[in-house]
């Protein structure tokens, strides 16, 4: 195939480099011609850098390098060229002006694909005189590495145009999902879930950015906490993407922006760019704070309240701090000095003091999710004595024979902890793409872990939990704090009550008329045999 692609930034060189070792002819062209020659030397160097890996041979960067092919005038005419990726700079007006120009100089056989990642398909095809022959091709960067790309069919779209799309993607090594043309499309939008929940747990003063963090990699196991991806990619991008989308969603409670992050972008705290985000960067910044050591008494005597419903959580932290060699008491009540362990699950340890007498100096929190590491996350309540939190850390930092200890975060009290509160808004804003149509559970799942490097799909991980499970989790959330953002998702409720995974599509009203047609062929083709008998 031969593919013109306009913009030799960073996504143009880019998806230049894949098309091209993928055996395709690419001509890489751009208004400024320095660009080009930068982006074809950039190209060049990877390609050099793959051979000295040993993941590519001499002959094939010959090969590659000779099918990149530099344009100094983007608007040539392109006789040959059968698709166009524009990948110039996130503005709608730059975008329709590149595509009304290319219109003129190519075939109308040519398709054209935006490379856009937060405008309207749609709107930017409605510019053209034929704005059926356009559709979205949304790659990450880096493009070579980052194996998904977002197939996003616009308004008009022809519908053969999406099936070619994806099979050039899957043909040159990446896997392609069908988005339907929608605010973030599939991989932003469902990047809110952590990091709109972790800009309201530090709202709340739950725990710091870097105790969330912790949290985030040790519990749920994922690879950044959310403060650090935002570091990572700029608090001016994700602050921009977050307002986007919960305006193009027309202000949905789930997807609520932070009050935090308009001052911090003033200021010029966007991350590892600026020097300075949430953490500190550079040579002259100081060192990270460590975690404070364990300094309590870890032989006091422990009490596990089973509050109701958490029966099973509170056995499975019985056995294990038994295992420790924990003082664990048993009985209807603890003794006068025992500390007070309440396994919650979308609940706070304040309710579990009010609702059951339990002494609220020395009753803590602990988060029952199996925890990816060995880490356990400590709720305190404001009423808690500090002298008994830190011997509640030490008996949940005991760890059994020859084990590591455990290491143990204190937070505050708070409805489901940190863990809890992140992974359900992460499973909740995948349900609400789910429940939209916006993607295919199995593309949404795709998507998370390539785009965003999840250690499972958001609804894979929901099933994990159990479907009626985070269903409880959502309708307790959303009780205790009353905030419609923990509104459970249909997604989740049907699913939980009908006994069906989270992963599942489920049967559709076109599934049924389908199945009804058939069996009706079927039924008359029996009722005529029948007759000629």
């Amino acid at each position: 195939m031969r593919i013109r692609i306009v913009g030799a930034g960073a996504m143009g060189r880019g998806i230049a480099q894949w098309a091209a070792t993928a055996g395709h002819t690419v001509e890489l062209c751009d208004v400024r011609t320095e660009a080009v020659t930068a982006a074809v030397d950039f190209v060049r160097s990877m390609l050099e850098r793959a051979v000295q890996k040993g993941r590519m041979s001499a002959g094939d960067r010959a090969a590659a390098l000779e099918r990149l092919i530099p344009l100094d005038d983007p608007w040539a005419p392109g006789p040959d060229v059968e698709l166009v990726v524009e990948a110039v700079r996130e503005d709608l007006g730059t975008k329709t002006e590149v595509f009304g120009r290319l219109e003129r100089a190519l075939p109308a056989t040519a398709v054209f694909a935006t490379n856009t990642s937060s405008l309207s398909v749609t709107r930017i095809a409605a510019a053209l005189k034929d704005p059926t022959r356009l559709a979205g091709l949304h790659f990450f960067n880096p493009v070579p590495l980052m194996k998904i790309v977002e197939i996003v069919p616009g308004a008009a779209t022809r519908p053969e145009i999406p099936p070619v799309l994806t099979a050039l993607v899957e043909s040159c090594g990446h896997r392609a999902v069908t988005v339907a043309d929608t605010p973030g499309f599939l991989v932003n939008h469902a990047g809110r879930g952590l990091v709109t929940e972790a800009l309201a747990l530090l709202e709340e003063a739950v725990g710091e950015p870097a105790d969330i963090d912790r949290i985030a990699r040790d519990v749920l196991g994922l690879r950044m906490g959310p403060f650090e991806l935002m570091d990572l990619t700029g608090l001016d991008v994700t602050a921009a993407v977050i307002d986007s989308i919960w305006q193009g969603f027309r202000y949905a409670d789930r997807l609520r922006p932070s009050f935090l992050t308009p001052n911090r972008v003033a200021a010029g705290l966007h991350g590892r760019k600026t020097g300075h985000g949430w953490y500190a960067y550079g040579p002259e910044a100081p060192a990270p704070a460590p975690e404070p050591l364990v300094t309590g008494d870890a032989d006091r005597a422990v009490f596990v309240h089973g509050a109701a419903g958490q029966d099973r959580d509170a056995a499975a932290l019985r056995v294990a701090l038994a295992g420790a060699g924990a003082v664990v008491e048993t009985g209807d009540g603890p003794s006068a000095d025992a500390l007070v362990l309440v396994p919650v699950w979308g609940t706070t340890v304040a309710a579990a003091v009010a609702g059951h007498g339990l002494p609220a100096g020395r009753t803590f929190g602990v988060d029952p999710l199996p925890a990816a590491g060995r880490r356990r996350v400590l709720a305190v309540t404001p009423a808690a004595d500090p002298a008994a939190a830190r011997d509640a850390r030490a008996v949940l930092a005991r760890a059994a024979e020859n084990d590591e200890p455990w290491a143990v975060s204190v937070v505050r009290d708070t409805a489901g902890s940190v863990a809890q509160r992140l992974l359900a808004s992460i499973v909740s804003v995948a349900a609400g793409i789910a429940e939209r149509s916006i993607a295919a559970p199995a593309d949404i799942d795709l998507a998370v872990t390539a785009g965003l490097g999840y250690p499972v799909g958001p609804l894979a991980w929901g099933d994990r939990i159990g479907a009626d499970r985070m269903l409880e989790l959502h309708r307790a959330l959303h009780r205790t704090t009353g905030d419609p953002r923990h509104r459970p998702s249909r997604w989740v409720t049907e699913r939980a009550q009908l006994g069906l995974a989270l992963t599942a599509p489920g049967t559709s009203p076109a599934d049924c008329t389908a199945a009804a047609s058939s069996r009706d062929s079927r039924d008359s083709r029996d009722s005529r045999d029948s007759r000629d008998s």
